[in-house]
């Protein structure tokens, strides 16, 4: 071989690897940028909850007000400015991994999107809505590695996968829950060389978010246990209740976000701040009825019921159920983890009192599972999530029983997984609301 073909040959090949590493980077950058990015938005949050628990305080009917106007006033801004901003933000996520078009997919995870994600979520939490911050984290993480990935058009599938994912481990504080929801939820495949800078994405995600906020367990550590077989009775009695429960709501949700037949169905369509006008009134006198528990991610309750503590109330479950289905269907940026987990833990109590005194924490954690199973039907994503957050991996077996039983009787309500029904209206878009 003369010099210079193997000149030739060497070029082509540092070319190579160049490519190679300048992917891995970007894949890795846009991991840590996505990590710092969620870590100030859940301090962000915090504040948020923390002004609207103080403008209640101050004034215990400002509600009244604003719940329906802040409602309406963010649907506004999200339809007339921030298109696509709305809901939880992962059926944006996994509409813009099908979409060939980068145009199109710029629309649904672009720089603009995630910023009026982030702050029409903050609003959302200061007039008390009943969502989450997590599923946000993943659109705004994907736009995020979308913008970032530019750098290497060739895989931009995979950088909106490992946004998303990496937005669910800083979120969180749960890597491992970021690395099965990407692969689980996002791309329902497992791609070995994408697979692989998708976790080291994540992985980086989740270090940082690590370093900077600490160690720290979502729910604190759980002690629940299940003692004797005849304890095991608990895991089927939660996946069935709590997988039908999550399936009706999630049932819900689509044909409501789809629209229903008839004039009023028709009417919400012409009228959407109306109409969220009307959830937020409605929201606040579900919020007076609960003495205040439905309001914002419901964090505070479903930490206090699985430490044993019976202060939401018995009604805690359902009022919440209504609260969270009602600030979804309005149109408000806003994610359904964090409130399906406080559904869930509210369910588990009321399912608790059929059982033993004992047994009153471990009821609570399965039916968190079960709940949230049922809503999002991620099984794996469920039980590894809630064992995350809880630290509670003594769990682990019962935790996945009562997973698959409730994925099983979603699926009976609720044929398809709303993340993905959702995805559709992006994909096949429908005539604005």
């Amino acid at each position: 071989m003369s010099l210079a073909a193997k000149t030739t040959r060497y070029r082509r090949l540092a070319r190579l690897l160049g490519h190679r590493w300048r992917r891995r980077f970007v894949f890795l950058m846009g991991g840590a940028v996505t990590a710092l990015v969620a870590i100030a938005f859940t301090v962000m949050a915090d504040y948020a909850h923390t002004a609207n628990h103080l403008i209640r305080t101050t004034w215990p009917y400002a509600p009244l007000i604003l719940c329906p106007v802040g409602f309406g006033l963010i649907v506004f801004l999200a339809n007339r400015y921030f298109p696509n901003s709305q809901g939880s933000g992962i059926p944006q996520a996994i509409a813009a991994r099908e979409l060939s078009d980068p145009a199109a997919r710029q629309k649904l995870v672009g720089l603009r999107v995630a910023i009026g994600k982030i702050f029409l979520t903050l609003a959302g939490l200061v007039c008390g809505a009943s969502i989450g911050r997590e599923g946000p984290t993943v659109q705004v993480g994907a736009a995020v590695m979308f913008a970032i990935g530019r750098m290497t058009p060739r895989r931009q599938r995979g950088l909106i996968v490992a946004g998303a994912g990496a937005g669910v481990a800083a979120a969180f504080n749960a890597p491992l829950a970021g690395i099965i929801f990407a692969i689980e939820e996002l791309s329902r495949s497992f791609d070995p060389k994408t697979s692989r800078l998708v976790i080291a994405a994540v992985l980086v995600a989740g270090l940082i978010s690590a370093m900077i906020l600490g160690n720290y367990s979502y729910f604190g550590k759980s002690q629940a246990t299940l003692d004797g077989i005849d304890a095991w009775i608990v895991v089927p009695v939660c996946g069935v209740l709590g997988g039908l429960a999550g399936g009706l709501f999630s049932r819900l949700l689509i044909v409501i976000i789809r629209g229903f037949r008839g004039r009023a169905g028709q009417w919400c369509k012409r009228n959407p701040v109306r109409f969220a006008v009307l959830c937020g009134l409605a929201f606040a006198f579900i919020g007076f009825l609960s003495q205040g528990s439905v309001y914002g991610t419901g964090y505070d309750q479903a930490r206090a019921l699985l430490e044993g503590d019976e202060g939401a109330g018995w009604s805690f479950g359902l009022l919440k159920f209504g609260a969270t289905l009602l600030s979804s269907i309005s149109g408000l940026p806003g994610g359904l983890f964090s409130p399906s987990l406080a559904v869930g833990a509210g369910f588990g109590m009321n399912i608790a009192a059929l059982f033993s005194p004992e047994l009153f924490k471990a009821v609570v954690l399965i039916g968190m599972v079960a709940y949230f199973t049922g809503v999002v039907q991620a099984p794996i994503t469920a039980f590894v999530i809630v064992t995350e957050m809880t630290q509670n991996y003594g769990m682990l077996v019962p935790l996945m029983g009562a997973a698959l039983i409730a994925y099983v009787c979603s699926r009976m309500v609720c044929p398809k997984s709303v993340y993905h029904a959702l995805a559709e209206n992006y994909l096949t878009p429908q005539p604005p609301r």
